[in-house]
C-alpha cells in the first residue's frame, strides 16, 4: 500500500494527481500544516523539513513532488507518465521539470513566502515587482518551448505536463498574466484532466479512503 502526506492547495495536489492517473491504490494522510501537524515529532521522523508532500512505499521514504511524481510514473510504466529512461524523451522530460521547478515555480514562491509563509519580520513586499517579472520570463520559455504541440514531450500526458499545469494554476490563483494564448490553452486541456478532479476531491475530503 501507497502512503502520501498532504495538505489541500500544495504541492501534495502533484502527487495525488499523479497517484490518480496511475490508477494506484494508496492511503491519504492529511497533514494539517495550519496547525502544526508538519512541525510535530511522528511527521519530522518521515519529512525533516516538516513540509508535504511525502510517500511512504515499504521501506522507502520519499519527498519533493516532481521526485515522487516521476517515481510513480516508473513504478507504473504503463501509465506513460514517466518516458523510458535513456531515451531522447526522458532526457527532454527531465529537461522541463528541471526548468519548471527551477526557473517557472519560483516566482511563484517567492510571492508565496514573502506575503504569508515566511516569519513577519523576514518579508521583503519589495521583491514582487521583481518576481511578476521573472514569471513573465519563464512563462515565455515555457511557451516557446511547447509551441502548438499538445503535450511538452512527445505525443502524450506526462509528469512534465502535470507540473507545468499545477504551476500554471498557481499562477491564475495569483492572478499572473500568461501572455500567451497558447499557454492557455494548454492549462485550460490539462486541468480538466478527470484524475485533476479526482485528486483535488480525495485532498478536501470529499472521497471517502480506498479500503
Amino acid at each position: 500500500m501507497l502512503h502520501v502526506y498532504g495538505y489541500p492547495n500544495t504541492r501534495s495536489q502533484r502527487v495525488v494527481w499523479a497517484l490518480e492517473e496511475v490508477g494506484a491504490t494508496y492511503e491519504y494522510h492529511p497533514v494539517n500544516l495550519l496547525a502544526g501537524d508538519g512541525r510535530q515529532p511522528d511527521y519530522l521522523a518521515l519529512n525533516p523539513g516538516g513540509k508535504v508532500p511525502t510517500l511512504v512505499d515499504g521501506e522507502l521514504i520519499l519527498s519533493e513532488s516532481a521526485a515522487i511524481c516521476t517515481y510513480l510514473g516508473d513504478r507504473f510504466p504503463s501509465s506513460g507518465l514517466t518516458p523510458p529512461a535513456g531515451s531522447v524523451e526522458r532526457a527532454l522530460y527531465n529537461q522541463w521539470c528541471f526548468f519548471i521547478l527551477s526557473e517557472l515555480e519560483q516566482p511563484l514562491w517567492t510571492i508565496t513566502k514573502h506575503r504569508f509563509a515566511l516569519p513577519e519580520k523576514r518579508r521583503v513586499p519589495a521583491i514582487f515587482d521583481t518576481a511578476h517579472w521573472e514569471w513573465g520570463v519563464a512563462a515565455h520559455v515555457l511557451a516557446t518551448g511547447l509551441g502548438e504541440r499538445t503535450f511538452l514531450v512527445g505525443e502524450r500526458f506526462t509528469v512534465a505536463d502535470l507540473l507545468a499545469a499545477h504551476t500554471l494554476a498557481w499562477a491564475r490563483a495569483f492572478a499572473m498574466p500568461f501572455g500567451h494564448a497558447t499557454l492557455e490553452t494548454y492549462a485550460n486541456r490539462l486541468l480538466e484532466r478527470s484524475a485533476r478532479a479526482q485528486a483535488i476531491q480525495r485532498e478536501q475530503g470529499v472521497v471517502p479512503p480506498i479500503a
